[in-house]
């Protein structure tokens, strides 16, 4: 409810600054790699779940791919299992793959859950019926196991349910051509998933302001070649996120941000207002 005068008046303004974005994107395939605080904070999920569900409602079309690594970690300890890094890859053995695998489809569904409760369509694809990541061992110097690398993503599967009013909610779980289950980096997912369905946007929700500089002011708009030149400096978490996107853009997708997944309606903020709260790159 609207207490005042002035409380109505900046509602208005808010939704007037947003309608050149609703009509430019309505139509559009908008890729969300949703992962970090978002996912784990119970209000941060609850508005996410009803911002994605008021995208569709207005014509966007929003497609999302979820990581999952504090729940995988905790099913883990469970089994005490010890979790192993490489390159930010999570070393995947036949014990500990089939905790990751079962992790994620329940991930999937709960995800999917939610966003129903605020009257969206879903359509969860984790693996179960439809196999849409096909994917082959990673070959990396370490041998990691069962983590994979895509080499096709079934984008007619995912359109279908798209234009059929469905909201896509995307595992990063893979299978190859002899059947078996792989964990994929959820950040390549969702920049290949992006890529073959010609989207508009791609949008890295992470738990840092977005791309710092090195002065650790945060860059609100680049391009493609100023991205290039940064992927070359910076270091930890940032940087497959990073060049992931470039990936992305140089393979079809027009736009990407890198959001900070934290600040409340991140997405939407990014997406329907003059000033976002991430880094934004073009090509």
């Amino acid at each position: 409810m609207i207490k005042d005068s002035k409380s109505a008046e900046s509602l208005a303004k808010i939704l007037s600054e947003a309608l050149p974005y609703i009509q430019k994107f309505s139509g559009k395939i908008v890729v969300i790699k949703y992962g970090g605080s978002a996912m784990k904070e119970n209000k941060l999920r609850q508005n996410f779940a009803r911002d994605i569900a008021l995208m569709r409602q207005i014509g966007i079309f929003p497609v999302l791919v979820h990581g999952g690594g504090p729940q995988i970690e905790r099913n883990l300890k469970k089994s005490n299992i010890k979790s192993i890094f490489i390159d930010g890859l999570r070393k995947s053995d036949e014990n500990s793959i089939k905790i990751i695998v079962k992790t994620l489809r329940e991930v999937n569904g709960d995800i999917a859950e939610l966003i129903k409760t605020w009257g969206a369509r879903t359509k969860t694809f984790n693996d179960v019926r439809e196999s849409i990541l096909i994917c082959k061992k990673i070959k990396t110097k370490m041998d990691l196991g069962f983590v994979g690398d895509i080499t096709k993503v079934d984008g007619n599967l995912i359109r279908k349910n798209i234009f059929n009013g469905k909201i896509p909610v995307i595992a990063p779980i893979g299978r190859d051509r002899f059947g078996m289950h792989y964990n994929i980096n959820a950040d390549h997912v969702a920049c290949k998933v992006a890529e073959k369905l010609k989207a508009e946007k791609i949008i890295m929700m992470t738990d840092v302001k977005g791309v710092l500089s090195n002065t650790g002011k945060k860059i609100s708009e680049m391009d493609i070649k100023k991205a290039k030149k940064i992927a070359k400096t910076i270091k930890g978490g940032m940087l497959p996120k990073l060049s992931s996107v470039i990936k992305s853009l140089e393979s079809g997708v027009k736009s990407a941000h890198i959001v900070d997944g934290r600040v409340p309606h991140a997405v939407l903020v990014e997406i329907l207002t003059d000033k976002g709260v991430g880094t934004w790159i073009t090509k």
